[in-house]
């Protein structure tokens, strides 16, 4: 009979009492060991954590998320290494597959991506996503690299998995900790790494400092060879700062510039759209919808936003449809925004607002 594999999951912690619990209430069902290192917390943090394991550890906070997660993952002793944040939940029909792969996973893998589920519409579905690396070989010795925005380089016999993480946030609160950990270390002279440079206009532009951004952005975008994924998030990212500023045609011409790696995105062909109807450019606006849901969404560990794969250019067809006096294709188009959202807001209005003009 083939051995189970065995899961450490490793954890970083300050001040999560809100939300550790319920984390830990799901990887109980999966872990085989559970490691939490607390960086400072002063609340019942460590009280609540100790209910679920002995292995709690304290580490001295540096302003490095990579130090601390690399330390969480020296204290590992099981085959693979897990990780989750505090604000993580599994849901059930996800514990249950990652006990079947705890069952069937082949041990020259190295590393396993999973889905990260971080924004969710109002019925729960998620509309924002992206895959990371989530489960790996602890013989491997992988290390987290980046003090802000950290991450694995994945690497080895790499295998994709119908899993996900959902991220329940519950306090939605506005930080400034990961700018000025990124200004601290240009203020101490150091370099930022590719992905430190794209991540540090991410926050700039996060914080309403698009001038900076702009910056950043068109420095990274000038480093060659960069990742494809990365490359579109800065183009998009760039782009938005470019419309804060009400620099339209900037904005139009950084999207385009996605089309010099990759075939056009739903999220980048949404975008032009975007520009070109607040332009006044109805038909123009109306050929990139179209576009839209005539495209498949490539195979990405990238960043998806759901909505732009069906919803959004839908109801802005009907919007543009109906401005043009095409009733009947505005109809349409409402018909299949409500076949992504049947209660979204939009909808429902527009069906009340078609039912009155029929009057």
């Amino acid at each position: 009979m083939k051995k189970l594999i065995t899961i450490s999951l490793c954890m970083i912690v300050k001040n999560e009492e809100d939300v550790l619990e319920r984390c830990l209430n799901c990887a109980k069902e999966f872990a085989d060991e559970i490691i939490i290192v607390d960086t400072g917390s002063t609340d019942k943090t460590v009280e609540i954590a100790k209910k679920f394991t002995d292995k709690v550890y304290h580490f001295k906070w540096v302003n490095d998320f990579s130090k601390a997660r690399n330390y969480s993952f020296s204290k590992a002793t099981m085959d693979y290494i897990m990780w989750m944040d505090a604000d993580d939940v599994v849901l059930p029909e996800d514990i249950e597959k990652i006990k079947e792969l705890k069952k069937t996973l082949d041990k020259s893998v190295d590393c396993v991506m999973m889905k990260y589920n971080i924004a969710f519409d109002e019925n729960g579905n998620p509309t924002f996503s992206y895959y990371r690396e989530r489960l790996l070989k602890r013989e491997k010795n992988f290390t987290w690299h980046e003090p802000v925005h950290e991450c694995i380089t994945p690497s080895g016999n790499i295998i994709e998995v119908d899993i996900a993480i959902t991220h329940k946030k519950e306090k939605h609160t506005s930080s400034d900790r990961n700018l000025k950990i990124y200004e601290s270390l240009i203020m101490r002279g150091e370099k930022l790494s590719p992905r430190g440079q794209l991540y540090y206009a991410r926050e700039l532009s996060d914080h309403g400092k698009f001038d900076k951004a702009i910056a950043q952005f068109e420095k990274f975008l000038k480093i060659p060879n960069t990742w494809i994924e990365d490359f579109v998030t800065a183009c998009l990212k760039l782009s938005h700062c470019y419309r804060m500023i009400n620099e339209k045609e900037k904005a139009l011409g950084v999207l385009f510039k996605t089309f010099e790696r990759t075939t056009p995105r739903p999220e980048v062909c949404c975008n032009i759209a975007s520009i070109l109807f607040e332009k006044g450019m109805l038909n123009e606006a109306k050929f990139w919808y179209e576009l839209v849901l005539n495209l498949k969404q490539e195979k990405t560990w990238g960043f998806v936003n759901h909505d732009y794969l069906g919803f959004i250019p839908a109801i802005q067809l009907c919007v543009i449809y109906d401005r043009l006096g095409d009733r009947e294709q505005a109809i349409k188009y409402n018909n299949l925004a409500k076949k992504f959202k049947p209660n979204h807001p939009s909808v429902l209005y527009n069906e009340k607002y078609f039912e009155s003009v029929k009057k």
